[in-house]
């Protein structure tokens, strides 16, 4: 919960105004006592949305029907006025977790605390359905749990995180991971009792292993498994629980069991010790903390003169004391010196010191890509620590995870052991960045990375309570078609595109591919091409393509090898046109498989050439010069920006070491200037502004030549 603001009312309706639960673009959620003293949640609609007369008659009309469901596991609605100026609706208070937030804090429940759960929800939503409703947005944080049992909260209201029953129709409606196939095709008409059933399977799936059953990342990934895979079920240790959760999800609405059946294989269960172990205290105290929440304080609006002169900031006083020194502890070993470059030897106490550690492969598979990295921060943390005008000194640890996911959850358990380090610049692959998110994300250590690519790593983040702190700079990729796009539309038009959807990447190459579709090259015609995952013939491919008279054909799948073999065959054939692909395939493998069949195919990327962007000459030169080398290797120069990016938010906040939480609010707003792009966050998803971040390549004379940020290259 977060105080209320000077622009907060101090009552709604009669009821008086304690605390913000959480804001959205639909409105404002508050905590809120009415005048017998009981606790409500009380959510206030936005006036611009209540000024569309159709918007506020189904406000009416979904409140009117809200109001009759009457079910024990359900928050029942206890006063509403649809013809307020800002129309609003008070639920009965759970003062308990979500369970979003007791599975990410204790792990998975035990079968027989699914079970009880599953029944009692079960119960809540033939309370809804009975009331003429579909929930359309079951979801772990749409879940709390009491000490007698589970309650359902927002069936059929507007919520306040966005997209509800209320808003328009032909919209995807509900959270991708939990919502229905019917609901992901925004097919409005087919959402019915069965998809919250669908929604109910993934919830408890999410409830039993810890994550949801379609996986995470963006939401055209998450959308895509939904509905067109199987879902995830080895984390449900129990056969039974495991078979009515399938049952659950089947794509088939007519295939999903009835809740009246499904309520009875789950069992009966009473409300005594439903919950294992631990957890009923853990809920009592936070029951406690807020039902004897004090009458807030208002908040002093800007300008208003007081009393007494303001204390000095936190800020002002946390910018004092310190040494410079840098530590590099790479595979276990720990060396220190310190630091002067032309400022003189540290006097010990002149500036305060904020730690930064470094996570990478440097002695794995991926030790090239890693050794870079390391380098580019640790060049920029020296560059730093040579600055007059600095305000503190950067302390630098350097951890080997060997590109091992073992390894990786190892070491961010010891950086998190760590209290002085307050960010992480890493680590360098998807199964070390997936293996130790969770440990940095629990300890609300911004771990910041350029080099994973999982789409898991993007989090959602409410505005109101950024609850991710890791920091994906790579754009995801979702966005990286766009660069072919602007290609094929202004570069080297093209109206006639082939896309050959290698299957042995199936989820990678409908992204790509959905991309293109949804925005083909302007007066573009896109055709698209399946080849199985077995088999390593393209030249069917190449003929089709041929055959549709093609100017461009793009593969869409993310092997090098495979790619050659495309690029081979398009060589073979007589292929005039444009072969492109993304930089899933720009490896020196496809330039040694593809051979002079390389020569140019053009790429889409999130990387640059530093030795061919003006803005990184110095730092090109002092590389090759620190470290005697004669180009600078990839990866390098990303890194440098994401230490400049958490040196700069560190700058800003004034932040105290340890003050971790701190630091991720502040990553998520502000804008740094690096030297490869502009780096700032979108505020509502948590995601990178991808655009700045995007470029082209291009293989000329067997090299790849980089062509620059796709919307500022030229012909």
């Amino acid at each position: 919960m977060r105080p209320l603001t000077a622009q907060d009312p101090e009552s709604v309706g009669g009821y008086r105004l304690l605390a913000r639960i959480g804001a959205g673009g639909m409105g404002v959620v508050y905590l809120a006592r009415s005048d017998g003293g009981a606790l409500a949640a009380l959510k206030v609609i936005r006036a611009e949305h209540a000024a569309d007369p159709a918007f506020r008659a189904r406000f009416r009309r979904e409140a009117q029907a809200a109001a009759r469901v009457d079910g024990r596991w359900t928050a029942p609605v206890t006063a509403a006025d649809p013809e307020a100026a800002e129309p609003w609706i008070a639920t009965a208070f759970v003062p308990g977790p979500s369970l979003a937030e007791t599975v990410a804090e204790h792990g998975p429940l035990p079968a027989d605390t699914v079970r009880a759960l599953g029944a009692r929800l079960a119960e809540a939503l033939a309370a809804v359905h009975a009331a003429g409703l579909v929930h359309r947005d079951i979801k772990p944080g749409n879940v709390l749990l009491a000490l007698d049992g589970p309650r359902l909260i927002d069936f059929g209201i507007a919520r306040a995180g966005g997209a509800t029953a209320l808003t328009a129709t032909d919209v995807v409606i509900g959270t991708p991971g939990y919502l229905s196939p019917e609901q992901a095709r925004a097919r409005d008409e087919e959402v019915g009792p069965p998809s919250d059933v669908f929604s109910l399977g993934c919830v408890l799936a999410y409830a039993a292993s810890g994550r949801p059953p379609f996986g995470g990342g963006t939401a055209p990934a998450v959308i895509f498994r939904t509905v067109h895979e199987d879902p995830r079920l080895d984390g449900i240790t129990e056969d039974g629980l495991r078979f009515l959760v399938a049952r659950c999800l089947a794509k088939d609405p007519a295939a999903r069991p009835a809740l009246a059946e499904l309520r009875t294989g789950l069992g009966d269960f009473g409300t005594d010790d439903w919950l294992p172990p631990g957890l009923p205290a853990v809920i009592a105290e936070r029951s406690a903390q807020v039902l004897h929440l004090p009458e807030p304080e208002r908040p002093t609006v800007p300008g208003t003169l007081v009393d007494e002169p303001p204390a000095p900031s936190r800020r002002r006083l946390l910018v004092t004391g310190g040494a410079a020194a840098l530590v590099l502890a790479a595979g276990g070993s720990t060396t220190a010196w310190l630091t002067g470059r032309g400022n003189g030897p540290s006097t010990g106490a002149s500036r305060p010191r904020r730690t930064v550690a470094v996570q990478a492969d440097l002695s794995g598979p991926g030790k090239a890509l890693g050794t870079s990295v390391e380098r580019g921060v640790r060049l920029a943390v020296e560059e730093h620590n040579a600055r007059a005008d600095r305000r503190f000194d950067l302390v630098l640890t350097v951890l080997d995870d060997a590109g091992d996911a073992g390894r990786a959850e190892e070491v961010a358990r010891r950086v998190v052991a760590d209290r002085r380090v307050c960010a992480v610049i890493g680590p360098t692959s998807d199964a070390t960045a997936l293996a130790a998110e969770d440990r940095y994300k629990k300890a609300l250590l911004p771990m910041v990375t350029a080099w994973a690519g999982s789409d898991t790593l993007y989090a959602a983040v409410d505005t109101e309570n950024p609850t991710s702190s890791v920091f994906q700079l790579r754009p995801s990729d979702t966005a990286i078609g766009a660069p072919l796009v602007r290609y094929l539309t202004s570069l080297r038009p093209a109206r006639r595109i082939f896309l050959v959807e290698d299957q042995a990447a199936r989820d990678y190459s409908w992204l790509i591919a959905h991309t293109l579709v949804a925005n083909p090259p302007a007066h573009g015609r896109v055709t698209r091409y399946q080849v199985t995952a077995g088999t390593g013939d393209f030249g069917p491919a190449v003929a089709a393509a041929l055959a549709a008279r093609a100017q461009a054909v793009v593969y869409c799948g993310d092997s090098s090898r495979r790619a050659a073999s495309c690029a081979r065959a398009l060589r073979a054939a007589g292929f005039t046109g444009t072969p492109a692909a993304t930089q899933a395939v720009l490896t020196p493998e496809f330039l040694r498989a593809a051979g002079a069949a390389a020569e140019g195919w053009v790429f889409s990327a999130t990387f640059v050439d530093p030795a061919r962007l003006p803005p990184a000459a110095g730092f090109v030169r002092s590389f090759k010069k620190r470290y005697g080398v004669p180009n600078v290797g990839r990866g390098a120069v990303e890194a440098y920006d994401a230490l400049g990016l958490v040196a700069h938010a560190l700058a800003t906040v004034g932040s105290a070491p340890g003050d971790r939480s701190g630091l991720t609010h502040l990553l998520r707003a502000v804008s740094y200037r690096g030297i490869t792009r502009t780096i700032a966050f979108r505020p509502r998803t948590g995601e990178v502004k991808e655009e700045p971040g995007l470029f082209l390549w291009r293989v000329e004379h067997g090299t790849p030549l980089f062509l620059g940020q796709y919307q500022e290259v030229r012909v």
